[in-house]
């Protein structure tokens, strides 16, 4: 798809009597778009993620993302080094899954009030936290496509405790993609074969992707991590993904 004229902003979503920060980007010009929300790292809505979204921007689709720390920390972001993951993963230990289905949920509904955003057609996509927050995020009816990166966790806990997120597979509503590195000591293959069980099981469209060599993080070109090839391949399955259900 041919790359177009963006604009970014910073926006606010009520959510619950909160003010949800968030960045948004979208196409310059007349006509309405499908939609994606992305969803954040441990590490906040930082340069990486706004990166993300102004890129889901460029191929035609208003993009945005909220920040799913706000209720904790607000305007939260910081980088890859060590101190960083201690604190973030501190965050993250603090995120309740009813609150964060409600920012979305919130998310959602901000969008649908915009005039340049086809209502319904609106997607997910996360990493690392916000992989597993884009699977829970596919059981919310209006979402018509998730694709959830090194969701750590799925089989076996949800924010704020509960049963484990996958346990609400059968509630998934669209399509599903996921994308696993085979190297990712915090995702265990058993994992990954878990949640591909469970995607079969409940007949939901998905498609799991593992990659090789490929350590957790590997779409981020700002960490160590980072693995160009799968990165590269990984986001033309994204784009596929989105293609065929938001722009049919």
């Amino acid at each position: 798809m041919t790359s177009v004229e963006i604009r970014t902003s910073h926006t606010e979503v009520q959510s619950q009597g909160l003010k949800i920060s968030a960045h948004q980007a979208e196409p310059v010009g007349m006509g309405s778009f499908p939609a994606v929300i992305v969803l954040q790292e441990i590490f906040g809505v930082n340069s990486h993620i706004r990166d993300v979204t102004e890129r889901f921007a460029r191929l035609g689709y208003v993009a945005i993302a909220p920040a799913l720390y706000q209720r904790l920390k607000p305007n939260f972001e910081t980088g890859y080094t060590a101190e960083a993951i201690q604190v973030g993963r501190g965050y993250k230990d603090k995120t309740k899954a009813t609150e964060l289905l409600a920012d979305i949920q919130a998310t959602i509904d901000y969008l649908k009030t915009l005039p340049q955003v086809k209502s319904e057609a609106i997607g997910c996509i996360g990493f690392c936290f916000g992989g597993h927050v884009a699977y829970l995020a596919a059981t919310l009816p209006d979402i018509k496509a998730t694709a959830s990166f090194y969701g750590a966790g799925v089989t076996t806990i949800t924010p704020g405790g509960g049963a484990p997120t996958v346990s609400r597979t059968a509630e998934i509503n669209g399509t599903l993609y996921a994308f696993f590195g085979m190297e990712d000591a915090s995702i265990p293959v058993e994992q990954v074969d878990q949640v591909e069980v469970e995607l079969q099981k409940h007949g939901i469209a998905h498609q799991v992707f593992r990659y090789p060599g490929a350590d957790h993080g590997f779409f981020c070109d700002q960490r160590g991590s980072y693995n160009p090839e799968a990165a590269a391949d990984a986001w033309e399955k994204v784009q596929q993904l989105f293609q065929k259900t938001l722009q049919p």
